[in-house]
């Protein structure tokens, strides 16, 4: 049977004992996840459609770095579960990958004499608003086989620059919690103290209650000894 999110919440809470385990996130929902995945795609596409096919390293270098960008984040979110520390590498990893992804679409349009469009362009303009609204690879894949090279590079260019803006708070997020809330190692004692508290409790609760019971187990006792014996009824003696 297929585990479910709702069952991790669930093993984090049994019982009402404080979890180890983080709080899952659910990678797939997220705005730049989707958009490293519309990425990786549209890199793809453009290393087939304008770059050479054979003895250009540039082909692999891209789809890598594009691919990289997009498992990180999978990887970073799946292991951050246990590890914080695993976590921000990762997303770090993911971030420095999407960054030379970025890079190398600059280079290709500064080589082939093409312009990056940004700032008052009404080109650029059309392409971010685009870039922001949609976050479906349903909605960029009919343009793969359409788009011109520059009009590839700069929707490259715009997704990676929204990645990045995404990666760079999340990461900035992550490491204050980081420094408020520790890592594994915190997160275990945390936990184990929490339970020793919580058995104490226990204890002192089950002693109370025991104490209560002997009490009442005496006051019974005393009741029943201060009660009159019930007198017998002897029969006649048959001749």
């Amino acid at each position: 049977m297929k585990k479910t999110d709702d069952d991790t919440e669930n093993a984090r809470t049994r019982a009402g004992r404080q979890s180890v385990l983080r709080k899952p996130t659910v990678w797939r929902e997220l705005n730049f996840y989707k958009r490293s995945e519309i990425l990786y795609q549209l890199t793809v596409a453009f290393c087939r459609r304008f770059l050479p096919k054979h003895g250009d390293r540039t082909v692999d270098q891209m789809t890598q770095a594009a691919r990289s960008t997009k498992q990180n984040i999978v990887e970073g979110y799946s292991d951050g579960q246990t590890s914080f520390e695993i976590e921000l590498k990762l997303l770090g990893v993911a971030r420095g990958s999407n960054q030379e992804l970025l890079a190398d679409y600059q280079d290709y349009l500064a080589a082939h004499g093409l312009v990056e469009w940004r700032g008052v362009n009404p080109r650029f303009d059309a392409l971010h608003r685009f870039c922001r609204e949609k976050t479906d690879l349903a909605d960029f894949r009919p343009y793969f086989a359409r788009w011109s090279d520059d009009e590839m590079a700069n929707c490259a260019i715009c997704l990676a620059h929204m990645i990045d803006k995404a990666l760079t708070t999340t990461l900035a997020k992550k490491d204050e919690e980081f420094v408020t809330q520790g890592g594994i190692r915190e997160r275990m004692t945390a936990a184990r103290l929490g339970y020793r508290t919580d058995q104490r409790a226990r204890i002192a609760e089950l002693e109370r209650e025991n104490a209560a019971l002997k009490a009442e187990l005496a006051r019974l006792k005393g009741a029943l000894a201060g009660r009159p014996g019930k007198t017998g009824i002897s029969g006649g003696a048959r001749g």
